[in-house]
């Protein structure tokens, strides 16, 4: 079983010159995200495997494999705690 993460659906997500603004209605909290956070956010728009997030990051930013698992790892680790993922066996 793969695990795949999407957006909450109580999530809305809007770009501001390179960053994000993520505002989560259930729990009437709102995010600023960098450019690599707005990056795996937009590639949740559907779900993703954690190996496509790094791919999203590498496809938008100059940086190694490396940097961009450990990018993506802090940051869906961010995302749990603050509830703004969820994770799904497919």
């Amino acid at each position: 079983m793969t695990i795949v993460f999407r957006r909450h659906p109580d999530l809305r997500l809007t770009s501001l010159e390179g960053e994000g603004v993520v505002l989560h209605l259930g729990a009437r909290r709102y995010f600023t995200v960098n450019a690599t956070g707005l990056t795996i956010l937009e590639a949740l728009a559907s779900p993703k495997a954690f190996e496509e997030l790094v791919d999203a990051i590498l496809g938008e930013f100059d940086v190694g494999r490396s940097q961009a698992v450990e990018s993506a790892r802090a940051f869906v680790d961010q995302c749990r705690v603050a509830d703004i993922l969820i994770e799904e066996g497919r």
